[in-house]
């Protein structure tokens, strides 16, 4: 069973919603990120082993939101420290460009990067 995580993740402070790309109902938050994978925090378990289709709807910045569908296989899932929710842990099954642009913002946007001093 794959245990050792072998790709940084990208702590996530604030949750994204995360929605069932069928139904279109919320079925977690997004708890964190890589570029070949994502952590689902939930209300209820996922079944491990299992094919999910996700839909993530992010702000845009004119407005409205931007869809981003993934094709993701569950690996883990056991129990959150808070009562009553699942952290589940997704690989991710051919990830659109949007996707890895997504990583890459949440990266810049929650690090501390100095910035070069200017002459």
């Amino acid at each position: 069973m794959f245990t050792d995580r072998r790709i940084e993740r990208h702590q996530l402070p604030y949750f994204l919603k995360v929605f069932n790309g069928i139904t279109g109902k919320p079925i977690g938050y997004l708890g964190n990120v890589s570029d070949d994978g994502l952590m689902l925090i939930s209300q209820l378990p996922m079944m491990i082993g299992a094919d999910f289709n996700l839909r993530l709807k992010i702000p845009a910045s004119e407005g409205g939101q931007r869809i981003i569908d993934l094709q993701a296989c569950c690996l883990w899932c056991h129990e959150d420290a808070t009562p009553q929710h699942y952290d589940a842990g997704f690989s991710l099954q051919r990830a659109p460009p949007e996707y890895g642009q997504l990583v890459e913002a949440l990266k810049q946007y929650f690090s501390f990067q100095t910035l070069p001093a200017s002459a």
